[in-house]
């Protein structure tokens, strides 16, 4: 059984950083694409990041790039979201997930992941 538990979120000032991460257990995720995605109260689940196994060229919502980076350590089976220049847009519960897709299309759409976290709060204050 696999799980998926995020820890790093808070409550930052504008302008702060956090960094996310997601530990995986239960089944080596090496190969699966890694993603992040949020939901603000009375929003929908949106896209954030995702890495491919190779690390190759991930893709970053267009609220976020340049803002956010996505990493991850196959050796810890874990993946990370290092948030820097935080905005209030930016809060909202934050969480992981992992999808054996690798192609750059499904890596954004969160139905074709197969395995989720519990999701962690990050509140940024203005």
């Amino acid at each position: 059984q696999v799980q998926l538990v995020e820890s790093g979120g808070g409550l930052v000032q504008a302008g702060g950083s956090l960094r996310l991460s997601c530990a995986a257990s239960g089944r080596t995720l090496s190969t699966y694409t890694r993603g992040w995605f949020r939901q603000a109260p009375g929003k929908e689940r949106e896209f954030v990041a995702a890495i491919a196994w190779s690390s190759a060229m991930p893709p970053y919502a267009d609220s976020v790039k340049g803002r956010f980076t996505i990493s991850r350590d196959n050796a810890k089976n874990t993946v990370y979201l290092q948030m820097n220049s935080l905005k209030p847009d930016d809060t909202a519960v934050y969480y992981c997930a992992a999808t054996p897709r690798t192609d750059i299309m499904t890596m954004r759409r969160h139905e074709f992941y197969v395995y989720w976290g519990q999701g962690t709060q990050v509140t940024v204050s203005s």
